[in-house]
């Protein structure tokens, strides 16, 4: 439990965090219209999802076409509710304007809500280009970046390149874990029939932060090698009911497990 609430606790704080860096400093913005324009921004970014938010960014992009936050922001009710052609206008138009501020937000949402791994992995890797290094976190603060990355190169097929992108973050020094590391390191592991790495790594998840998907992942190792599963079973399915599973904001996690999976195995 103190564990969990240790990570609880990195994630709130990464949530407050998240929100600030909405605002932008007008001070630092060149050109009176742009900084009109930043003002606007700040004020509309308050109101996100709002009618009078989205009408404060059309005024900031009327007044500076070349504010890329004002197109970033624009595209995010667009993509709470779903109207991905309309997003990917706006966050293109933002990316081309300012790829080192934008590509990772492309990336992960690429990733996180259209599945498209082939197109997260190039937004992740042309980051690179203007941040080598350490990438940041994604959006949700679920997972460092480079991790996104890893688990899109598991999803494309290319899971010995995503194990090992993901076994060199975790031994990193001073690398920030997130809350389900070492479970997408595990289920590739397990993808690759390497079940010994597999298990590790679901341990070691359990003793940071135990859940259903984890559990039941445990189970089906045991299954594979003709050993008692059932407890680890029904302990998945416990757990499941006690609410302790893998959740997300307006989407679902990579490598999600249901219980229909679960009673089934």
């Amino acid at each position: 439990m103190e564990k969990f609430q240790r990570y609880y606790l990195s994630f709130l704080l990464l949530i407050v965090y998240t929100n600030t860096i909405a605002q932008v400093n007008c001070n630092a913005v060149e050109g009176e219209n742009c900084k009109k324009a930043c003002e606007l921004y700040n004020w509309a970014s308050d109101l996100q999802g709002l009618a009078e938010s989205q009408e404060g960014f059309d005024k900031a992009i009327e007044l500076c076409p070349d504010f890329s936050h004002a197109y970033m922001e624009k595209a995010v009710p667009y993509l709470k509710k779903g109207d991905f052609v309309t997003w990917k206008i706006l966050i293109d138009k933002a990316v081309a304007l300012n790829p080192k501020m934008h590509l990772s937000y492309r990336g992960w949402t690429k990733f996180q809500f259209l599945r498209d791994y082939k197109g997260a992995i190039q937004d992740l890797e042309g980051l690179n280009i203007y941040e080598p290094g350490d990438l940041g976190r994604s959006q949700n603060g679920d997972y460092s970046t480079d991790l996104v990355r890893a688990i899109s190169y598991s999803a494309s097929g290319q899971k010995e390149k995503a194990s090992g992108i993901i076994e060199r973050l975790l031994a990193a020094r001073g690398y920030a874990k997130g809350m389900f590391d070492h479970y997408q390191l595990g289920v590739t592991y397990l993808e690759l029939g390497r079940y010994d790495k597999a298990l590790e790594n679901f341990e070691k998840q359990s003793k940071g932060y135990g859940f259903a998907e984890n559990t039941y992942f445990k189970s089906k190792v045991s299954k594979i090698r003709n050993k008692d599963y059932l407890d680890l079973n029904m302990l998945a399915l416990q757990t499941y009911d006690e609410g302790k599973t893998m959740k997300a904001v307006c989407t679902h996690q990579f490598n999600k497990v249901y219980t229909q999976q679960v009673e089934v195995l």
